[in-house]
């Protein structure tokens, strides 16, 4: 589905990838682990169309999109839910998860895609009417991903899910985007928790210095010695 192919994306003369040359398949899940400061979440900004390339190209089912502005590439089918669960503050909930159905075709099924959000995450429903800025971490995260999934997207980028959760909240937070994966959705998911991530994965991607250099299953992950001591503690 995704196809990412010798990408070099930098921040003025700072470049911050180099090369990076990867594919998600449709219906997996696909894991980006690396220390901070590697490059993940510039990554998922540009293929989100956020930021501009120096080279390379990104194509979805084989089209290419490194030149789309950032809305047209949501209308193709990729939506991210940004690092820490971003929201609408001074929105309700239910006026963010409109916000959400911004493509024509997500506008046409607003209804049936609202419902299916809400018995997703029931808390949504229960607060509809809140404010979005008044709820917990972790309601803000479910918030951000029901947002994202109300523009029906192809395939759904996730930054650091878990980040600033707590423990339980963050197991709750990965068998949601488990089951989101279940139901048909590719994903790609940037995450520091690697060990939760990689349980996930059907392959993973080692982000360092700003280059791809393992690939792998999550099996082949668990299994390399340097994975294992630098990044899941074993």
């Amino acid at each position: 589905m995704l196809e990412v192919s010798q990408l070099s994306v930098g921040y003025g003369e700072f470049q911050v990838l180099f090369d990076i040359s990867f594919k998600v398949k449709k219906g997996s899940t696909a894991v980006i682990v690396g220390p901070n400061g590697a490059g993940k979440t510039t990554l998922l900004k540009t293929i989100s169309g956020l930021l501009p390339i120096i080279s390379g190209s990104i194509f979805l089912d084989g089209i290419p999109i490194q030149e789309k502005k950032p809305h047209q590439i949501v209308e193709m089918g990729i939506a991210q839910v940004p690092e820490g669960g971003r929201i609408f503050p001074y929105l309700s909930v239910e006026e963010n998860l409109k916000m959400g159905s911004f493509p024509k075709r997500a506008r046409e099924k607003f209804k049936d895609r609202l419902k299916w959000v809400y018995e997703l995450f029931p808390v949504l429903s229960e607060r509809k009417k809140q404010l979005a800025g008044s709820l917990s971490g972790g309601e803000r995260q479910m918030l951000a991903i029901g947002r994202c999934l109300m523009s029906e997207p192809k395939l759904i980028l996730l930054d650091e899910p878990s980040m600033g959760l707590a423990p339980l909240i963050v197991t709750h937070i990965f068998k949601l985007i488990q089951d989101i994966n279940t139901q048909g959705y590719t994903i790609l998911m940037v995450e520091q928790n690697v060990k939760k991530a990689l349980q996930l994965a059907d392959n993973a991607f080692l982000l360092e210095s700003g280059r791809i250099k393992i690939k792998g299953s999550k099996e082949e992950f668990f299994a390399n010695e340097y994975i294992k001591k630098a990044y899941i503690g074993l």
